[in-house]
């Protein structure tokens, strides 16, 4: 393989050794964190995982001696004790790796070759990952809209991660924003030509994405931070342009975009080919994930005729009818009832307890079923009239049910009324 005609400048000691280092520490953090959008890493995540999962269960009775058994593996977070036991596992192999590579490697002047592909492996990994970031955020995926339940919730009780989300999924046009800046330097980072502008970009959102998992508590900041890293590292080999431009005003000169050839023909074009390939597989795959999720569980999904959050009125339990004290363990104050056949029913003392649900309104029947006991089912006979008054008629948990309840309306909250305006004579803050 070849380059230009240049020379290559010899690297200093400690260059090489945090070259090998940086090296080894990415190779193993995307084989062990890869990003799922690249064609075959599932594949091959499922191959290793569970022996993986076994070595990190026996490593952290018998290395680490947790006082616990490891349990939890990467599920909805990322930041599992798994996850860190995982990340300082591949930093000690980093630094062993390392410091055997350097005994071995005295006679080597550079890595120039290594370095060119390790770069292009973290620009792709990094590029893909904000495609698929991105993604999710233009069709409002990631941080959908408020519902009504979390409209009504006391703000108190809503934990910081919530209230990230609720933050980024009340407002759509933040949503195409930061989804557009994600999906912008994905995409640049692709490409040689643009991949200097894709970086700057990319970590000014991988900043904010970092800043975000650690300011409200989001389980994804191994991954977050890791992007962070890796833009770093990309941005590194420009670094002196930038102190001249900004800081030293000195003229800079363009960047050595020369690509690094093989001597044989055929190899460069499979090379083309491949980097293709990938980047039409990457963008379809996004974009059927896109419409897929739009339709399943985003914007697209059709709300049930009773989808809401309903407030009892009255409550008849065995012929009597239950006063709405906060103390009380069989009086509902309200049910929830999802888009996704889930339905959730909360006490006047605030516990609150999961059914499946389902509604034939042909013949006008709601069927709550037990999470735990599928044979345990409860149906009711209802009514819904037009002021959106609910009522139901049934034998519940408690025994004969008869209940009104009345839907509440996410359109009067202030949240949702308030909208856009250019003109505020004084704040609104509420």
């Amino acid at each position: 393989m070849t380059t230009n005609n240049t020379l290559a400048q010899p690297w200093s000691i400690s260059q090489k050794i945090l070259f090998r280092f940086a090296f080894l520490f990415f190779a193993l953090f995307i084989f062990f964190f890869p990003n799922a959008g690249a064609p075959g890493l599932n594949q091959l995540y499922d191959l290793y995982i569970i022996p993986m999962h076994n070595l990190m269960v026996w490593m952290a009775a018998h290395v680490f001696h947790l006082t616990r058994p490891l349990t939890v593996f990467t599920n909805g977070s990322g930041d599992t004790t798994y996850d860190w036991l995982v990340l300082f596992m591949v930093a000690i192999c980093s630094v062993i790796g390392a410091a055997i590579w350097t005994a071995l490697s005295k006679g080597q002047m550079s890595y120039d070759r290594l370095y060119y592909w390790m770069i292009i492996v973290l620009r792709y990994y990094v590029g893909i990952t904000m495609l698929a970031y991105g993604s999710v955020k233009v069709v409002q995926l990631q941080f959908p809209a408020p519902t009504p339940w979390r409209l009504i919730e006391p703000y108190g009780n809503s934990s910081p991660f919530t209230l990230a989300w609720t933050f980024m999924g009340y407002s759509r046009g933040y949503n195409y924003f930061t989804g557009i800046a994600e999906v912008s330097c994905g995409i640049l980072l692709l490409f040689k030509r643009t991949s200097l502008f894709g970086a700057v970009i990319a970590f000014t959102v991988a900043a904010n994405i970092t800043a975000i998992n650690f300011c409200f508590d989001v389980p994804v900041k191994i991954v977050a931070s890791a992007l962070l890293l890796m833009v770093t590292v990309i941005l590194l080999k420009d670094m002196q342009r930038f102190i001249d431009f900004f800081f030293l005003n000195k003229t800079t000169g363009p960047a050595n975009l020369t690509p690094r050839r093989f001597q044989k023909k055929w190899k460069n074009i499979t090379l083309i080919v491949v980097k293709y390939v990938l980047i039409v597989y990457v963008t379809l795959s996004n974009v059927d994930n896109m419409i897929s999720g739009y339709h399943n569980y985003g914007m697209g999904v059709k709300h049930p005729v009773l989808y809401g959050v309903f407030n009892t009125k009255s409550f008849v339990l065995n012929k009597d009818t239950i006063a709405p004290l906060t103390t009380d363990t069989t009086r509902w104050r309200l049910l929830q009832i999802t888009s996704f056949g889930r339905a959730a029913v909360v006490m006047m003392n605030d516990s609150a307890k999961n059914y499946s649900y389902k509604a034939d309104t042909a013949k006008k029947t709601i069927t709550l079923g037990d999470m735990k006991d599928t044979t345990c089912k409860y149906v009711f006979n209802y009514t819904l009239s037009k002021d959106s008054v609910l009522r139901m008629d049934g034998i519940g948990p408690a025994g004969q049910l008869s209940a009104e309840f009345k839907r509440f309306n996410e359109q009067k909250s202030v949240l949702i009324k308030r909208g856009f305006h250019f003109v505020n004579e004084y704040p609104f803050a509420k």
